[in-house]
C-alpha cells in the first residue's frame, strides 16, 4: 500500500505540474494576443511575434512566412509557392517537432533551433498561404504529442491583424 500511495502521489504531482505549465502558457498566449493587437503595421506585427516568442515563451524566435511570387511585408520571410505544403503536407494544418528544412524558415537562427511549431495561415483575399513558425532550442520544446491549439490561436490572431493593412 505504501508503494501504491507513493506512485499515486508522484502521478498527482506530475499532473499538477503539467496543469500549472498549461495555465502559464495560456496566460502568456493571451498576453501575447494583446501585444499583437497593438501592432501598427506588418513589420511591427512580425517584430511583436518574434518578441513574444523570445520573451514570453523562451523560444529562439517567431516568424511569419508567406508564399508567392509577390513581395512580402518587411520583417516577414518569403517562401516559394508550395513551400507550406512541403513543410506541413497538403492537408495538415500544423506540425510540432523537428524540421529538416528549418533554414528556409529561420535563416541565420536555424542552427539554434532543435524543434518547431508550425501553423498554416491564409492571409488576404485571394488568400496567400503562409505559416506562423516558432523555433525552440530545446530538443523537447515541441513534440508531435503536443497539442497545437495555442499556437493555432496565435496564428488566427496574426491573420486577422495582418488583414487590417493592404496586401503588397
Amino acid at each position: 500500500m505504501s508503494a501504491a500511495k507513493t506512485r499515486e502521489t508522484s502521478v498527482r504531482k506530475q499532473l499538477e505540474a503539467m496543469a500549472q505549465a498549461n495555465f502559464a502558457a495560456q496566460a502568456q498566449a493571451h498576453a501575447a494576443v494583446i501585444d499583437l493587437l497593438d501592432a501598427r503595421n506588418h513589420s511591427d506585427l512580425a517584430r511583436r511575434i518574434d518578441e513574444a516568442a523570445r520573451l514570453r515563451f523562451g523560444l529562439v524566435c517567431g516568424v511569419i512566412a508567406l508564399e508567392g511570387p509577390d513581395r512580402v511585408p518587411a520583417g516577414w520571410h518569403g517562401l516559394v509557392s508550395g513551400a507550406v505544403d512541403v513543410f506541413l503536407g497538403p492537408e495538415a494544418q500544423s506540425h510540432m517537432g523537428t524540421l529538416v528544412m528549418a533554414p528556409l524558415l529561420f535563416g541565420a537562427q536555424a542552427d539554434q533551433i532543435k524543434t518547431v511549431a508550425l501553423i498554416r495561415t491564409a492571409i488576404w483575399s485571394p488568400a496567400r498561404q503562409g505559416v506562423l513558425a516558432f523555433g525552440s532550442a530545446d530538443d523537447h520544446g515541441f513534440t508531435p504529442q503536443m497539442g497545437s491549439e495555442l499556437v493555432a490561436f496565435l496564428a488566427r490572431v496574426v491573420e486577422r491583424t495582418a488583414e487590417r493593412w493592404p496586401s503588397l
